[in-house]
């Protein structure tokens, strides 16, 4: 017979096994969710009437109007890796920073942040600056280790600097403010993107001939031609960083709102390129289709796993691991981090956001860590799982643009450099916490979503008129034992 006390940890290790062997996440946290409920209800660690709060977690998840963010961002993003405004930032930046040794590497990051912060997706950024970037610095000498870690790298800047998706699902699930979340990321956006130039500025000393700059006759003349071309693409992208992140740090749209503002914005600028066409439009919905029903579905499955997970203490046992580690604050963060950062090998940002945060969340609030400042750093560190082998994403989708010249293996060791710079973010943020307070201290917009919360171990949060059910019955069978 189990003991109870091991119902936990073999659910957990049961997960991460499947996880590991390859299944998909959705379908791996509804069967192991369910499987172990079957086993708890067998050997009377709960009644069969603890399950009957899971149609009203459902409920909570296809109502909440913070998740419908998701979708505008996505479509935003789609419709803007298309729409030509990467190919004259880079294009125009490139030419400005010619004359100097890694121009090309300022401009391809300075690109990856704006493009950031108006796409919200790195899959836009990556697979927009391969197709434009990787065959001109190839072309001009660059090595292609560096010319192929600073696409990845520079698209990735995506994940920290708002409207970052990610930062949505870590406001979702830890219950914060998503302008809160947005406002504390600004500062660690900003030193990531210093640290990246620093690197470029390093590597122009040491190696110089790694990052060459482009011989005079590839230098246009710097006149009002070009000054007007870089200025074609800077002013609309501006605009639209207002339009979204603006309206929402300034409170007068909420997230959802503020996507759907960027989805028009995205459209509009698509059609002044004259690239608004039937396919494009097309491509775009199904791509925000697929990434949808992907988020819904690793939700749904979340949700099971973890009511089954708190029906057997495990989120007591998790909570009692972790509060008695030694070095309280700073050994529960080390602890976590690593965790996180082991995780990412193999897992994405949207199945670490869903699965560990949940768990994390309750006992970093226990010992008194902010959790805006813990969301903003563990979306610093999940940055990582899209560039760190085997499973790095954006490693994938610049693999799938580069020239045959270019080796798999550049390519993974190109990146293992910038992984370093992304881990040396994370310890800024720990050890000078400020890089996230500071912003947050200023005044923002306090947006919370009017839907309910979708935390997996918290009971569902409904409106005030709305009996919260499912939190009901928890609390009831949680007092019967």
């Amino acid at each position: 017979m189990i003991n109870h006390e091991l119902m936990a940890p073999l659910m957990f290790g049961g997960l991460i096994f499947f996880l590991l062997i390859g299944y998909p996440a959705a379908f791996s946290l509804g069967a192991v969710g369910l499987f172990f409920s079957f086993i708890g209800i067998e050997l009377g660690f709960f009644q069969p009437t603890f399950l009957q709060a899971l149609p009203d977690r459902v409920f909570g998840i296809l109502s909440n109007d913070l998740l419908l963010s998701i979708p505008f961002f996505t479509f935003m993003g789609a419709i803007l890796e298309k729409c030509g405004l990467a190919e004259d930032l880079l294009e125009g930046l490139g030419q400005l920073f010619g004359p100097v040794r890694g121009g090309l590497a300022y401009a391809v990051i300075i690109v990856g942040a704006v493009l950031g912060a108006i796409t919200g997706t790195v899959a836009a950024s990556v697979i927009a600056m391969g197709l434009i970037s990787l065959p001109i610095m190839l072309r001009y000498g660059y090595n292609p280790k560096v010319a192929t870690g600073v696409i990845a790298a520079s698209g990735t800047i995506t994940q920290l600097i708002p409207p970052s998706l990610v930062l949505i699902i870590l406001a979702d699930q830890l219950g914060k403010s998503v302008g809160d979340m947005y406002a504390g990321a600004i500062g660690p956006s900003i030193i990531q993107v210093l640290l990246f130039c620093l690197f470029i500025f390093i590597l122009s000393i040491v190696r110089p001939q790694d990052v060459p700059a482009l011989p005079k006759e590839a230098r246009p003349p710097i006149n009002f031609i070009l000054i007007k071309r870089i200025l074609w693409g800077i002013i609309p992208s501006l605009a639209l960083i207002f339009l979204v992140l603006g309206t929402i740090l300034m409170g007068l749209a909420t997230p959802t709102e503020g996507g759907a503002m960027g989805s028009v914005g995205a459209l509009f600028l698509a059609a002044l390129n004259q690239r608004l066409q039937k396919d494009l439009i097309w491509q775009a919905m199904t791509s925000t289709m697929r990434i949808n029903a992907m988020v819904i579905f690793i939700l749904i499955g979340s949700t099971v796993f973890g009511l089954a997970f708190r029906g057997v203490d495990g989120d007591l046992w998790i909570e009692n691991l972790l509060s008695n580690l030694p070095g309280g604050q700073v050994g529960f963060l080390i602890v976590v981090n690593l965790f996180v950062f082991f995780l990412a090998f193999f897992l994405d940002y949207f199945e670490i956001a869903f699965i560990i945060i949940p768990l994390l969340a309750p006992v970093a609030q226990k010992l008194g860590i902010d959790l805006i400042w813990f969301g903003v750093l563990l979306g610093a560190n999940m940055q990582t799982s899209f560039m760190h082998p085997p499973f790095g994403f954006a490693l994938f989708y610049l693999r799938g643009v580069a020239p045959s010249s270019v080796k798999s293996s550049d390519i993974y060791w190109g990146a293992l450099p910038w992984v370093g710079l992304q881990l040396i973010l994370v310890a800024i943020i720990i050890f000078v916490p400020e890089t996230v307070t500071y912003f947050v201290d200023k005044p923002t917009a306090i947006i919370d979503s009017n839907g309910p919360s979708i935390d997996p171990l918290e009971g569902v949060q409904q409106n005030e008129n709305i009996v919260d059910s499912s939190s009901e019955i928890e609390r009831q069978l949680r007092e019967s034992k």
